[in-house]
């Protein structure tokens, strides 16, 4: 199978790793790069990089962020200097960040950057930011309107959520790379990850056209809630939904994706509770936790095994 996966954040990686182990190079990860910034003059890709580690082996499983068997000396130095370090930037993670800003140096796109990352640490699966330019998301919260790295790391997402300013909203439109991996013969689907729906899944739908391709999409897409018995496994998500005042469960999810979304995949903890349809999507119960590398492969396979059956009906 040939299968677009939608992905940004701890959760979506975690999926994303799942579908590689069974599709390998048949596998395109379209990465949110709302949260991307600037850090010591260093271009930070936060979730690309979660991406990046997580399907090499080498993230850390504890934090859910940067690298297993990171060292801090830089960090511990910037703070002997009397330097702010609210956001952590281990040693290895800092030289993949000068060897991006090297290569970005030269006049390469996003897409190159990540395609030449994912072949050195020896990932199989096709690595594609959201968008080659910068498209910045901001948090309009109680405290202001914050860039995200402030609301998400530097005040812990404490601050109320009232909104959000999507930076991809104000481009042309979707890259080439974007648009030519939805457009190829023979995609057999597209996958929508367990990622947060407003900060990593959103900020993607936001590129001009995109939700548009999905929905005239000659292919089935499926999504996995990220919700499970009203709360979420990790993250703001829950929170954010409660301060928005719209109801912590799978059924929003699948009205935020009303326009494309043929299934979701929402827990056998939600099944009894949920009407078998919601906003013109199936409701699909499973096991969908995943606690180790077996379930990651287990719930992709459950989705591949959902995009092979939605393929055998006609899609409305």
């Amino acid at each position: 199978m040939r299968v677009v996966a939608l992905c940004g954040g701890v959760g979506g990686a975690k999926l994303a790793d799942g579908l590689q182990q069974i599709l390998g190079a048949d596998l395109t990860l379209i990465i949110n790069t709302g949260d991307d910034f600037e850090h010591r003059g260093l271009p930070v890709w936060p979730d690309v990089d979660t991406v990046l580690y997580t399907l090499a082996g080498i993230a850390n499983s504890t934090q859910g962020w940067g690298r297993a068997a990171e060292s801090w000396e830089v960090q511990r130095e910037w703070q002997r200097l009397g330097i702010d370090t609210w956001f952590q930037l281990g040693d290895k993670d800092i030289a993949l960040h000068l060897l991006r800003r090297e290569w970005q140096s030269h006049g390469w796109s996003a897409a190159r950057v990540c395609s030449e990352l994912a072949a050195l640490y020896g990932v199989s699966a096709r690595l594609l930011p959201m968008s080659n330019a910068p498209a910045p998301t901001r948090i309009l919260t109680s405290a202001g309107e914050l860039p995200f790295q402030e609301y998400f790391v530097k005040l812990r997402c404490a601050p109320a959520v009232s909104g959000f300013a999507y930076g991809a909203s104000a481009q042309r439109g979707a890259s080439c790379e974007v648009l030519a991996t939805l457009e190829e013969e023979g995609l057999d689907g597209v996958i929508l990850c367990p990622s947060n729906p407003y900060l990593s899944i959103a900020p993607i739908l936001a590129v001009p056209g995109l939700r548009k391709r999905l929905a005239e999409l000659n292919a089935p897409v499926i999504g996995v809630s990220p919700i499970i018995a009203r709360d979420a496994l990790k993250g703001p998500t829950a929170k954010i939904m409660r301060e928005l005042g719209i109801d912590v469960s799978p059924l929003t999810v699948a009205q935020e994706y009303r326009d494309f979304l043929d299934a979701l995949l929402i827990d056998t903890a939600d099944v009894a509770d949920l009407p078998a349809t919601a906003h013109g999507s199936t409701l699909v119960g499973d096991e969908i936790v995943m606690r180790n590398t077996h379930d990651r492969r287990r719930l992709a396979a459950r989705c591949l095994k959902l995009l092979a059956e939605l393929r055998t009906q006609p899609l409305v």
